[in-house]
């Protein structure tokens, strides 16, 4: 059909749905985004980026700030590790829990090969339909209004997705690494984002998609750098910004950590709202009754499996309804957010899950996901060119590798089963031409 001068409907689809991603745009047109110089890209992942470099009339021109700095969260990654060895002589991360971040980061990206930005789609929908004027795209106040609107949005959202059960129940991925390194700020929800548009709809009524598409993302970077240990204090600036110092709090189980400093880029909003917590004892990461889990589709469900269990189990029509909106820790009888009391004490001896796994598996495991980080960004570059049997198939196998290897990290019984299913899978996928490496010269290699 393309032969004959027709695409298929969905190649059109595919085509414009990848276009609209690459270029945050969902229009008639698209225009190919300004580039970027490695200056202006490491300068928008610390929100530094000025509203003279940042300003755009249109979203089609609104560079994709995001995937450009996937170089920069490598290269501070290598960072943090070299760093963290000179520090403390020991690594800031483990291979399990390293993965098990990766793994859900791509797993949160996947939806996005299939459907379009659901921010953009609502708030250019609004702006089209409902807004009540329009603050110029090229002032710099509005440029700072913006930031503060994004910001604000986000806290709402952030305080909201501790405090209400059901949105707790996806946003705890992001809290459930034992960790806290940069790997962290990669572990990320596949449903958190279905719910946090609706808290950017008010700026629709009156600020450019233009202006929203570069704040959506600069908030999203910025929050990428604080997930360290390996920075203690900013002075000065630990009054007005959120930093590695704050969000460390926010990671915490300690009990005096818990609902506290969710500011995205400021950390006014906690301060102005009550909210903020300084760092003081020695923080314990991760969730207060962990999953003890490498595997991703575990870890994004079983939350969800216990609301549906309580759910049913909690006698009296109000008191199911209180199980999915109010606190994560409520019960009859207790507070909506639950009695504090109740937050179990941390002694200072907590060990992380860390079941014990033979280093040649740790390597196994290492390369093998390279391999898929591979297929995956692959996928990415191609999916207009791609069938939507193919596209399917390509992130069943993903999902599929993602499991094995976080099965693989907690050394389950069988799971070498999976494995050699797994192998084979891609072993006949790979022959049939459905799955393809960015590296040509490298597919007898990954086939051995």
């Amino acid at each position: 059909a393309v032969r004959a001068g027709a695409p298929p409907p969905l190649l059109v689809h595919l085509r414009r749905r990848r276009d609209a991603q690459r270029s945050w745009a969902m229009g008639s047109e698209v225009v190919g985004p300004p580039g970027t110089s490695p200056g202006q890209q490491l300068r928008a992942l610390f929100y530094v980026l000025p509203p003279g470099e940042s300003s755009f009339r249109t979203v089609e021109e609104v560079p994709d700030y995001v995937e450009k700095s996937i170089p920069f969260f490598i290269t501070f990654i290598g960072l943090e590790f070299a760093v963290s060895w000179v520090q403390k002589r020991k690594l800031s991360g483990r291979i399990n829990d390293g993965i098990s971040s990766l793994s859900l980061g791509i797993l949160s990206r996947l939806p996005d090969v299939l459907f379009r930005s659901v921010d953009l789609i609502s708030y250019i929908y609004v702006w089209n339909n409902y807004r009540l004027f329009e603050l110029p795209w090229d002032s710099p106040w509005t440029w700072y209004l913006t930031l503060l609107g994004v910001d604000f949005a986000y806290y709402c959202f952030h305080r909201i997705s501790h405090e209400v059960n059901i949105l707790w129940a996806a946003h705890q991925v992001h809290h459930s690494s034992e960790d806290y390194n940069l790997f962290t700020a990669l572990r990320q929800s596949i449903l958190q984002k279905y719910t946090s548009w609706i808290f950017n709809l008010p700026m629709a009524l009156f600020i450019p998609p233009s202006v929203f598409a570069v704040h959506l993302q600069f908030n999203l970077l910025y929050q990428f750098w604080i997930h360290t240990e390996v920075i203690t204090s900013l002075g000065p600036l630990e009054w007005i910004l959120n930093t590695p110092s704050h969000h460390r709090v926010h990671h915490g189980r300690n009990p005096y950590c818990i609902d506290k400093n969710y500011g995205g880029t400021l950390i006014i909003w906690d301060r102005i709202f009550g909210t903020f917590e300084a760092e003081d004892a020695k923080v314990v990461y991760g969730l207060t009754h962990p999953v003890n889990s490498f595997d991703p589709i575990m870890l994004q469900l079983r939350p969800l499996a216990h609301i549906w269990n309580t759910f049913w189990a909690t006698p009296g029509f109000c008191n199911k309804l209180s199980v999915i909106f109010k606190g994560p820790g409520w019960g009859p009888g207790k507070p909506r957010l639950g009695l504090p009391e109740e937050i179990p004490v941390i002694t200072g001896r907590e060990v992380p899950f860390n079941p014990s796994v033979p280093a040649y598996l740790n390597c196994y495991a290492v390369v093998h996901f390279a391999l898929i980080v591979d297929l995956y960004t692959e996928l990415l570059a191609t999916v207009t060119m791609l069938s939507q049997g193919t596209i399917l198939l390509r992130i069943g196998f993903i999902i599929l590798s993602l499991t094995s290897f976080g099965l693989l990290m907690e050394n389950r019984p069988k799971v070498g089963i999976l494995e050699i299913i797994r192998c084979l899978v891609f072993v006949g996928v790979y022959k049939l031409g459905c799955l393809r490496s960015q590296f040509s010269s490298l597919g007898y290699a990954y086939e051995v």
